[in-house]
């Protein structure tokens, strides 16, 4: 059985024709809707979530194409960051909620900020945990620093390849990420390494289909909004490992472009940090709330 968040109710909500995403809701307050990474599940925010369900209504969904949520085939911008965004407006206004604070991790938070750029009226605080905008993170992978993320390179590729390697090695490819970008092997135990394994396996494709966006439409739309000078308006709270050192930019400078009202913090921990250091990232979500 699939592990689930202790006190959490579990419901399949419709977000477009003959798309449900697999979504958990806890506590009760103003909404706070937290998207996962790769290659996780909801479940990477099982610590957080159950903190925040104290004084929140929380609401944690499978991003298309990931966990238990529904995986169309991939067709023009089936897994644009637009059309994902625009999924997790549709669960929130299903559960009543016209406006709320989003925050994501990796993946979630690529598509988290197309929400606040794309509904900068219903996003009213954003939160970003170890990634880039999209437009940036191509912009600063270069040379033999770029084979951190080598992933980016072959899921850009076009379909047939990528995921025909993926799928004759699949328990290997995730669980390298799951390795790499973890210092604290305890933070993912086993029953959650297991279903974020099974999970991926099991949504290849459509993880493929993701990642192909975003060396294609997603980066066309970051340029629309980069040269008409859109901006996340509401305040935004970055939480990221020490890449700069590593791959040689600033990224609060980066951020900065994007986000007027922001308050960027490194932090000295792993890749999942919500698995990792929970208490930390509830803190800074819950200092982000205040502003």
């Amino acid at each position: 059985m699939t592990p689930k968040i202790t006190g959490f109710d579990y419901q399949r909500i419709a977000v477009a024709d003959q798309v449900e995403l697999n979504v958990a809701v806890g506590g009760a307050g103003s909404p706070v809707v937290l998207l996962h990474g790769f290659p996780q599940t909801h479940l990477m925010w099982r610590h957080v979530a159950a903190d925040l369900a104290a004084d929140h209504t929380v609401i944690c969904p499978d991003l298309r194409g990931y966990g238990d949520s529904d995986k169309p085939v991939e067709a023009g911008g089936t897994y644009s960051k637009r059309t994902m965004a625009a999924d997790i407006v549709a669960v929130a206004q299903a559960l009543g909620h016209e406006r709320f604070a989003l925050a994501g991790h990796d993946r979630g938070a690529l598509v988290a900020i197309r929400a606040g750029l794309d509904h900068p009226g219903v996003v009213t605080h954003l939160a970003s945990l170890d990634v880039l905008p999209t437009l940036d993170m191509w912009d600063v992978m270069h040379g033999v620093t770029a084979a951190v993320g080598f992933h980016l390179y072959l899921m850009a590729q076009p379909p047939g390849l990528p995921e025909q390697m993926i799928a004759a090695t699949a328990d290997a490819f995730f669980g390298h990420f799951l390795d790499i970008w973890t210092r604290d092997p305890a933070a993912i135990p086993s029953e959650i390494r297991t279903a974020y394994l099974q999970a991926g396996a099991a949504a290849i494709p459509s993880i493929v289909a993701d990642y192909r966006a975003s060396a294609g439409i997603d980066l066309d739309h970051d340029r629309t909004d980069r040269a008409a000078g859109n901006q996340l308006r509401m305040p935004v709270a970055v939480l990221q490992q020490d890449w700069g050192a590593a791959l040689g930019f600033d990224a609060e400078s980066i951020w900065r472009t994007w986000a007027p009202d922001l308050k960027h913090t490194t932090v000295s921990c792993g890749h999942f940090m919500a698995e990792e250091s929970p208490a930390t990232v509830t803190e800074a979500l819950r200092e982000l709330l205040k502003r």
